[in-house]
């Protein structure tokens, strides 16, 4: 195996997260839950070779080809190979996950023109929920609940109370910085006590390699840094891109794909403004502003 290939991760019986290093943007991570009769996935990939090496993990594993599939938000590294196990798989999100899934359409196409995303049929969830919603596996409970607007206005986190795992969709960011631009600061501190609160030993994030309650704190505090460092340019009168161009990342300089910050500067900034958490923002302008930040270099999709 090289550092690039996907990998499954078994940290309880029947329970499998698929990780796509380096967990940049479009390498998201995936996971299913079997009791060997059934199987439920959780997210798929961005492109259609991505989502069919998936499909074979599932089978490599020697488990059935999943009947359920879980979006824990609509964003299409997430969702675009929903196609490839509809329609045998049932697609379960949040009922904003397929509003927004539906109205963004083949968005990745437009942002990475250059990418290879293959036969990519936009395929929206099919069963929605509001609050939670929870699907037994055998004898493994997984638990769905929608902890407000946080990444985006439609995120779902899985949780296994009995294995004391939880699947965080893009809530968690390991060793990546976090992405508001489709959601909320405010909400995604208010999605980190409701994590808390689960008390899960094991964290798949969506992104990045398995972690632990320790990311919550790591999460927490680069948005807090975001919440002050906005108050603070803001009062000032200066744009997010110069806010961002100013900035002194510390500790979160390392993680992967700091050009978000300015994206979640305009987050940030909307919010201060008395605009309603999820409230859309110019996603054009802040993907040029995220360009700035690059050096002038547009954000490259990994997949």
């Amino acid at each position: 195996m090289t550092a690039e290939e996907p990998y499954l991760v078994q940290p309880a019986t029947g329970v499998y997260a698929y990780v796509q290093p380096d967990g940049g943007w479009c390498l998201n991570n995936a996971g299913f839950v079997s009791d060997g009769g059934r199987t439920l996935l959780i997210d798929t990939a961005a492109t259609e070779r991505r989502a069919l090496a998936l499909r074979e993990a599932v089978v490599r594993a020697g488990v059935p080809l999943p009947r359920t599939v879980v979006n824990t938000h609509h964003h299409g590294d997430h969702t675009y190979g929903n196609a490839v196990f509809a329609p045998e798989a049932l697609i379960l999100g949040h009922d904003n996950a397929r509003t927004e899934q539906i109205a963004a359409g083949h968005q990745l196409e437009l942002i990475w023109p250059a990418t290879d995303f293959g036969s990519v049929e936009i395929t929206p969830p099919d069963l929605t929920y509001s609050e939670r919603t929870t699907l037994h596996i055998g004898e493994t409970e997984v638990r769905v609940i929608h902890p407000g607007v946080a990444h985006t206005t439609g995120d779902s986190i899985v949780f296994l109370p009995r294995q004391g795992i939880v699947f965080t969709g893009d809530l968690v960011f390991a060793e990546g910085t976090p992405f508001l631009a489709m959601g909320s600061l405010t909400g995604s501190l208010r999605a980190l006590e409701l994590l808390r609160s689960l008390d899960a030993e094991t964290v798949v994030p969506g992104h990045g390699p398995l972690t632990d309650p320790s990311a919550y704190e790591a999460t927490e505090r680069y948005l807090r840094y975001v919440a002050d460092l906005a108050r603070e340019c803001r009062a000032k009168g200066l744009s997010p891109l110069e806010a961002a161009r100013r900035a002194d990342l510390g500790e979160f300089a390392a993680w992967r794909e700091s050009e978000r910050l300015v994206a979640n500067l305009h987050r940030a900034y909307a919010e201060l403004a008395g605009e309603p958490e999820g409230a859309p923002l110019n996603i054009l302008a802040v993907l040029q502003d995220m360009t700035e930040m690059n050096g002038g270099t547009p954000i490259l999709c990994h997949a």
